[in-house]
């Protein structure tokens, strides 16, 4: 299935705005419309929440291996509004954090020096996209040094990790003078259409995974298009 992500956020809306909490969070009322999205799956994706904080890494990451095939089967999670902030703010050497289909990764190769990584990484993309050096890793433990990229970049993967603190913690000690997250600004509840285990309602809630600390300058969190962008500059010292 091939949704946009404009699409898909008006899909959203309607789901999570506009149906009651009563019925948007219930099993029974949920089951159907699973089920005829992602057949067999349907209840590894209903079950996920749940037992998420139970699995290692390596069962984790087979998760999604196993239900790759009933993903959204779109080039990005981006919107367009995100994408074009990301390309005019991105600078120097940059690095892509949960890369995905490498979309975005191929459009910053086109004027920036490239690294990618995603905790699987399939031969294609480096067909697909040569100008991008692509790296399997796991965000909880980048192998990179610190500072080694003046931009990092990480889009639509905070909502699905296991350790949030972690993952910001390895995200700013990579970078040297700016990072750039955008994540989904999506209600929590048990069943959503996706595996996502971190929820942004409220930019309060961004703001609280992005608490200031030693050597940033400066912070914007912005609503793009239905998304939360946030951007941090780093003292180079």
């Amino acid at each position: 299935m091939n949704i946009s992500r404009n699409a898909a956020l008006a899909i959203h809306f309607l789901l999570d705005d506009c149906l009651p909490p009563i019925l948007r969070d219930s099993r029974w009322f949920m089951w159907l419309p699973f089920r005829l999205l992602f057949g067999r799956q349907a209840t590894t994706f209903m079950a996920l929440k749940d037992r998420a904080h139970l699995l290692t890494e390596d069962e984790f990451r087979r998760v999604y291996e196993e239900t790759a095939a009933v993903h959204l089967q779109r080039p990005t999670d981006l919107n367009a509004t995100c994408i074009a902030e990301i390309l005019q703010n991105a600078s120097g050497n940059v690095l892509e954090v949960g890369c995905g289909r490498g979309h975005l990764a191929g459009l910053l190769a086109a004027d920036h020096d490239v690294t990618a990584c995603d905790m699987a990484i399939g031969p294609e993309l480096q067909a697909q996209f040569p100008q991008v050096a692509f790296r399997q890793e796991t965000l909880a433990g980048l192998s990179f040094d610190d500072r080694s990229f003046d931009t990092v970049i990480c889009t639509h993967t905070l909502e699905h990790v296991l350790d949030l603190s972690q993952a910001v913690a390895e995200l700013r000690r990579v970078a040297r003078r700016r990072l750039i997250v955008v994540v989904p600004r999506q209600r929590p509840y048990r069943f959503t259409f996706d595996l996502h285990l971190r929820f942004f309602p409220l930019q309060c809630m961004v703001f609280d995974c992005f608490r200031p600390g030693p050597g940033i300058v400066a912070q914007r969190l912005e609503n793009l298009g239905g998304d939360w962008y946030y951007q941090e500059d780093r003292s180079e010292e």
